[in-house]
């Protein structure tokens, strides 16, 4: 079958531009005034969408003029109603490029292209969501030493000393204890660390007293502060704004 207009096999079903119809019919007259008397007629984004098309004008200047894809259906209407030979000779045309559209083997190969692009479209859907689990797994990983460490001091209920807790950052008391100084946390009173005002009434931290023996004897107390499990969550949250981190979050 010769090719007396061009297809567009890029849609779902078959379509024509209108302007390349109108100049395949021979029509004289203006496009616009042309396809004015059909549009009504037939349906739009049913029948006709309305699109753009590249032009070059006689300056050599490009610019978009409008145009509209037909359906085959309508194009052959629309010759059927022009009643010159031409016309006829485009009916037919679209009443074979219609047969030969629905021939076996041409929905054959329609529907293997749509399984082709559904393939192609459930490979990159599936590219995507393994790239999601990687990236989620990641994250998991990241976030595992946190989790351990913060469940940890979820799960216990217990009073810690500052010792017990300068452990999980590998520090020494002594060293833990100025840290906490220094970040305006604590400040040491009659030889108790005490919290600044601040914190105090926040439930971070209880004074244990402790009975002791003074040199020669002589019995006396002493005041020891222990962290309470809010507390030391207090304290990982404060610590992490400056960088410390506990052992089971560092990176080896």
């Amino acid at each position: 079958m010769n090719e007396l207009l061009k297809i567009n096999y890029d849609t779902e079903t078959p379509t024509v531009s209108a302007r390349d119809l109108h100049e395949a019919l021979g029509i004289r007259e203006r496009f616009s005034l042309w396809f004015s008397r059909y549009s009504d007629v037939f349906e739009n984004e049913v029948d006709y969408q309305s699109v753009g098309k590249p032009t070059v004008v006689n300056n050599g200047a490009k610019r978009t003029i409008d145009d509209y894809l037909l359906s085959t259906d309508m194009a052959k209407h629309i010759s059927m109603m022009t009643k010159t030979e031409k016309g006829k000779e485009m009916r037919q045309y679209f009443i074979d490029l219609e047969k030969a559209w629905n021939t076996p083997e041409q929905i054959m190969a329609r529907a293997l292209k749509m399984a082709s692009q559904s393939i192609e479209s459930l490979k990159d859907r599936c590219k995507f969501l393994g790239d999601q689990v990687v990236e989620q797994q990641q994250i998991i990983t990241e976030l595992q030493p946190k989790a351990n460490y913060v469940d940890k001091i979820l799960q216990s209920k217990s009073l810690v000393t500052i010792t017990q807790i300068a452990k999980d950052y590998g520090m020494s008391g002594r060293k833990f204890n100025q840290i906490l100084k220094e970040l305006k946390i604590q400040y040491k009173v009659g030889g108790q660390w005490v919290l600044y005002s601040k914190y105090q009434n926040n439930g971070y931290v209880h004074s244990r007293t402790i009975d002791i023996t003074r040199a020669g004897g002589r019995p006396d107390v002493t005041m020891q502060t222990e962290w309470t499990q809010k507390g030391r969550l207090f304290l990982y949250e404060e610590l992490k704004k400056h960088d410390y981190i506990p052992v089971i979050e560092q990176v080896a």
